[in-house]
């Protein structure tokens, strides 16, 4: 029986597709691959979806910042708008990664940055729209999303409740299929500022909606604290090489890493269990072998009448426990009992 939910993972690629559709599609196929535990041959769910980003470079940066050179190790051209426009993929090119995606029976997950980046609509809708941390107070851009009626996820990582609150007030009049999810815009975030417990606050503060985490930190630990908080979704950046070229690659999964995040989280899903202490039918097996049960401290004669200092605790546990010596203490023994061994009732009359 199933006592647990289930995680909504997303991968988030972003910009690590550097521009190439054809890498887009490598990270893809790493991230939808089968979950497998081999130890109790499980067959794990994978991950659920896929995030792409999507700008519009003319509604980006003021122009003066888009003409500043941009000449650092990551950097895909001479400024920041031809380092940024290496980066976008068309309309089309979102639209084929949509259905390469949907072809691995996952979701499409888009953040759209400008409310004109809604051309993409005109081919295909995302299962679902994401606002960026940066874009949570750029109400025209709620709006527009809110409107299409698609499910929404807002990540907090730059606002308070207050700058909450007013994008949720925008999307609730159109539909209320909405996902929150703590964030904090560090990239990597240290640990001293992860704060999982705005996982708590949310819950508390916003049942209505499905609460999550979208990770920024090195590792898949807190992903998976995140899980077992009570976090129904986590997102976390996936790629192809943590050594590629690319600001966000060193602080994604690889590979080998979105794999363990995703087994873990399913394992951790499975592991919390009930609110109760029960033992579970796998566990009597154990029992019988480790449990004590009171053994013989001497040779016990045929006629021998049990005294407690006769008495002592041994493996395995299938005989009589020690609250229950009464049972025995005071009887005779029917038949020669060897020192150390278990003392059964049917031994005593």
């Amino acid at each position: 029986e199933n006592y647990f939910l289930m995680t909504y993972i997303i991968g988030e690629i972003g910009q690590n597709h550097n521009g190439s559709i054809d890498i887009a599609k490598l990270i893809i196929d790493a991230a939808s691959k089968n979950i497998i535990e081999p130890l109790f041959k499980l067959n794990l769910k994978g991950i659920d979806a896929v995030k792409l980003t999507k700008r519009d470079l003319n509604f980006e940066l003021s122009n003066s910042q888009m003409k500043q050179p941009y000449r650092g190790s990551h950097s895909f051209g001479k400024t920041y708008y031809e380092h940024r426009k290496k980066l976008e993929l068309s309309d089309e090119e979102h639209f084929e990664l949509y259905k390469y995606v949907k072809s691995k029976n996952i979701d499409f997950v888009e953040t759209l940055c400008s409310p004109t980046c809604k051309s993409m609509f005109n081919l295909f809708m995302p299962d679902k729209l994401k606002v960026a941390s940066r874009d949570l107070t750029n109400l025209p851009l709620i709006e527009m999303l809110a409107e299409t009626k698609t499910p929404i996820i807002l990540s907090t990582g730059m606002s308070g409740k207050k700058e909450l609150d007013e994008a949720l007030n925008i999307i609730t009049r159109h539909h209320s299929s909405i996902s929150i999810l703590h964030c904090v815009s560090e990239y990597p975030t240290h640990p001293r500022n992860v704060n999982l417990n705005t996982i708590s606050f949310l819950k508390k503060n916003y049942p209505q909606f499905k609460i999550g985490y979208s990770d920024h930190t090195i590792g898949i630990s807190a992903s998976v604290s995140a899980v077992a908080m009570g976090s129904e979704i986590i997102e976390k950046h996936i790629t192809l090489d943590r050594n590629m070229k690319g600001t966000d690659h060193s602080g994604s999964l690889g590979p080998d890493g979105i794999f363990r995040m995703v087994r873990d989280i399913r394992l951790i899903e499975m592991s919390l269990g009930k609110n109760d202490i029960f033992v579970s039918n796998d566990v009597h097996k154990s029992k019988i072998k480790l449990e004590r049960s009171i053994a013989s401290t001497r040779k016990l004669k045929k006629g021998d009448i049990i005294k407690e200092n006769d008495l002592h605790l041994l493996s395995p546990g299938d005989g009589i426990k020690w609250t229950d010596r009464e049972l025995i203490i005071g009887k005779e023994v029917k038949q020669n009992i060897e020192k150390n061994e278990i003392i059964y009732l049917k031994d005593v009359r």
